[in-house]
C-alpha cells in the first residue's frame, strides 16, 4: 500500500483546526486585551494569555500537533485507513481545536458558558465515542492501547481492546450521567482518566503473564 504523507482529510483537518481564528480576527476589537485561557475545576479563570496570543496560539500549535498526527497515522505500516477509528483518530483534534479555542474567546464576549462542565461533558462524550470503537480497533502502532503485550500478540491486542471498549463505554456514560445532575465534573474526569487507561493496562498485562506460565508449563 502507497504511503502519502498528505492528503485532503490533512488539509480539512487542519482548516478545521484553525477555524477559531477567523471569528476572533473579525471580533478583535470587541475582545479584552488578555483573555483567559485556562480555568479550575470551578470554572474559575487562573491563566490568562495576551489578545494575539490567545487569537493564534493554542489553534497554531494544535494545527501543528495535527499535522505530525497525520504523518504518524499515513505512515503507519499497520493503517487500516478504511476503519471508522482510523477516521475518526484523523479528525479527533478538529472539534478539539474548535472546543477549546472557541469557548474561551465566547467568555471573554461575556457569553454565559459553565466550562467546567461543558469541557468536561464533551470530553466525557469523545471516551463514548472511542469506547464505541475500540473493540473493532486492529493491530496498529498509532491507534489503539499500544504497550509491549498488545503489541506483541494480536491476541493479547483484541481481547484487551474488547474489555476496554466496554470500560470506556460504561465509565463515558457514569460520568455524564453523574455531570448532568450537577457533580463537581474535573475530579470525576480525573478519576475516569485514571480508571479508562488503569484497567486495560493492568488486563493486558495479566494476559501477558498467564501465557507465559501456561508457556513454561
Amino acid at each position: 500500500m502507497k504511503k502519502r504523507i498528505f492528503d485532503r482529510t490533512t488539509l480539512w483537518t487542519t482548516v478545521v483546526t484553525l477555524l477559531p481564528i477567523v471569528p476572533a480576527l473579525i471580533l478583535y476589537d470587541r475582545l479584552p486585551e488578555e483573555i483567559a485561557i485556562h480555568f479550575n475545576a470551578h470554572g474559575v479563570a487562573d491563566g490568562w494569555a495576551s489578545r494575539p496570543m490567545a487569537i493564534l496560539g493554542l489553534p497554531l500549535l494544535l494545527a501543528l500537533v495535527n499535522l505530525v498526527m497525520q504523518f504518524a497515522l499515513l505512515t503507519d505500516p499497520k493503517r487500516n485507513p478504511g476503519s471508522r477509528i482510523f477516521i475518526l483518530s484523523r479528525w479527533i483534534l478538529a472539534p478539539i481545536s474548535v472546543l477549546t479555542n472557541g469557548a474561551p474567546l465566547l467568555i471573554a464576549l461575556a457569553v454565559p458558558i459553565q466550562i467546567e462542565r461543558v469541557i468536561p461533558l464533551a470530553i466525557s462524550f469523545l471516551f463514548l465515542i472511542i469506547g464505541n470503537y475500540l473493540p473493532k480497533c486492529k493491530q496498529s502502532y498509532t491507534i489503539g492501547i499500544k504497550v509491549p503485550w498488545t503489541l506483541a500478540s494480536e491476541e493479547n491486542w483484541n481481547r484487551t481492546h474488547r474489555l476496554a471498549g466496554w470500560v470506556w463505554s460504561a465509565s463515558s456514560l457514569i460520568l455524564i450521567i453523574l455531570i448532568l445532575v450537577g457533580l463537581s465534573a474535573f475530579p470525576l474526569l480525573f478519576v475516569v482518566t485514571a480508571v479508562i487507561v488503569i484497567i486495560p493496562v493492568a488486563y493486558s498485562y495479566l494476559l501477558y503473564r498467564r501465557e507465559e506460565a501456561s508457556d513454561s508449563v
